[in-house]
């Protein structure tokens, strides 16, 4: 699957292998280091679902979260791989922050506890710029949730119900003639994924863990190269 995936939008076997520095958040980047937590997101996301999956294969917890961020480590590197093939070409920045990704998502399926203050979430915004939305960095922002409700002294009363956000998210560099923007954000956002678990929707509620959905947060920005 990630074979034709790549050759259908990737340019996989396009040229013979190369590799390449691509940085990481510099206004000179493509992508501004938008893919860079794009790459990271995919590896944290990867390890949950293949650790999930082993645990329903009776594998123990712990060793399910051991081989879904190896796992996910394994896949994203293929990825990389392929992409050596390509004009994006073998990125060592990319394959640091994919092991970082893995290993994020094997500290938080180990450790529930954590798990149930921190989330790592994608927002995808409602005007899509790509035919490939996997790299659609323009419609994109990744961010780090604080949730209220994991923590003893708001569990029972009505900050439970918020979350903290701080994020990032790039736009205008897919066109040289847009004025490019590098945001850092933090935010104020209903805990969707709590609201939804107490009415016993687990799984909608589990989705919400990884997803934002646009308009549910306040956000204060500062763009960083203003």
């Amino acid at each position: 699957i990630l074979t034709a995936w790549g050759v259908a939008y990737w340019d996989y076997f396009s040229q013979s292998p190369n590799s390449t520095s691509e940085n990481w958040f510099q206004n000179d980047t493509k992508s501004g280091g938008a893919d860079k937590l794009g790459h990271m997101y995919t590896s944290y996301v990867a390890g949950h679902g293949l650790s999930s999956l082993y645990e329903s294969w009776c594998i123990n917890k712990e060793d399910a979260a051991l081989y879904g961020a190896l796992s996910s480590f394994a896949i994203l590197g293929y990825m990389e791989v392929g992409d050596s093939f390509s004009d994006f070409g073998f990125s060592k920045e990319d394959m640091f922050i994919n092991g970082v990704g893995s290993l994020l998502g094997y500290y938080l399926y180990s450790n529930p506890d954590v798990s149930n203050k921190i989330d790592f979430r994608w927002e995808y915004g409602l005007h899509p710029n790509s035919n490939d939305f996997t790299t659609d960095y323009e419609n994109s922002k990744y961010l780090f949730v604080l949730k209220l409700n994991g923590f003893d002294s708001f569990r029972d009363n009505f900050l439970k119900h918020f979350e903290l956000h701080v994020g990032y998210y790039t736009r205008g560099f897919d066109d040289p003639v847009d004025t490019k923007e590098r945001n850092v954000f933090f935010g104020i956002g209903l805990n969707l994924t709590d609201l939804f678990r107490r009415h016993s929707y687990k799984k909608t509620a589990t989705v919400l863990q990884y997803i934002q959905l646009p308009g549910t947060n306040i956000e204060f920005e500062k763009d960083r190269n203003q």
